[in-house]
């Protein structure tokens, strides 16, 4: 990709309870990670959610995570690899046939919060994501975060003829590492639009961030992942696609 893409977890509201600004939102992103059912949403709200992408001209990606509706996916459980590649089967296909019936597809996956994170841990659970994706359509690229050193999921993508697509957080704190500082540290999230927005510039030009322990860090990333949760943040997305079509090309 020439361009780092803009990509937004959407879709996450559930029956008559609404969370996120979906629709504020995706006029300024290229990719929607609509939630599949396990962590959030259901039928109702992936379909209005497809057809709110259709209509914006944005990308579709499944957004699969653990089952696990009452936690909002955020809580890692004991799964085994088999069982994450049948959860990933599951809920890519339930979304991709939301999608053909109006007349699109899913064009690449990302998996949600805890089995993301997982994922990037362990070895054996990244392997049946991956086989998940390589068994359902192996022409979808993979999101996974982009970290210090992308060498072994590289590797392991190459030998299961994937594309991967890395991805890296404007309004995330990083440790040396290059991995997510846990949201329930001071500083994990950031909150001042300034700071986003300057982070969000630093990873489109490839400059380095500073990681906690005050180490540079470069991430070569693909994509960038926004928020759209209230209006600050939608504000914020706003800026950074201001700022990124400012870019020489």
């Amino acid at each position: 990709m020439s361009r780092l893409l803009l990509n937004c977890d959407i879709g996450e509201s559930y029956g008559a309870w609404t969370m996120g600004l979906d629709a504020e939102v995706m006029p300024f992103i290229d990719c929607a990670n609509i939630a599949c059912g396990f962590h959030a949403s259901e039928p109702l709200t992936m379909r209005r959610t497809v057809a709110l992408a259709v209509e914006h001209g944005v990308r579709i990606g499944a957004h699969p995570a653990y089952p696990d509706l009452a936690g909002f996916g955020r809580r890692s459980m004991a799964c085994s690899p088999d069982e994450i590649e049948a959860m990933l089967l599951y809920q890519i296909g339930a979304l991709d046939g939301i999608c053909r019936a109006q007349g699109t597809r899913v064009s690449y996956v990302k998996p949600h919060g805890a089995l993301y994170n997982d994922m990037m841990r362990e070895p054996a659970k990244l392997r049946a994501v991956m086989r998940a994706v390589a068994a359902y359509d192996r022409g979808l690229p993979l999101m996974l975060m982009a970290t210090r050193d992308d060498r072994a999921p590289q590797a392991m993508a190459d030998e299961l003829g994937l594309q991967l697509w890395f991805e890296a957080f404007a309004d995330r704190a990083y440790d040396a590492n290059g991995m997510l500082l846990a949201r329930s540290l001071p500083g994990a999230v950031h909150h001042g639009a300034e700071t986003i927005v300057a982070q969000a510039m630093a990873l489109a030009r490839g400059e380095a961030l500073s990681a906690s322990d005050g180490s540079a860090l470069y991430l070569r990333a693909d994509t960038l992942c926004v928020h759209g949760d209230n209006a600050a943040s939608v504000a914020a997305v706003q800026r950074i696609r201001a700022a990124l079509q400012s870019l020489p090309t």
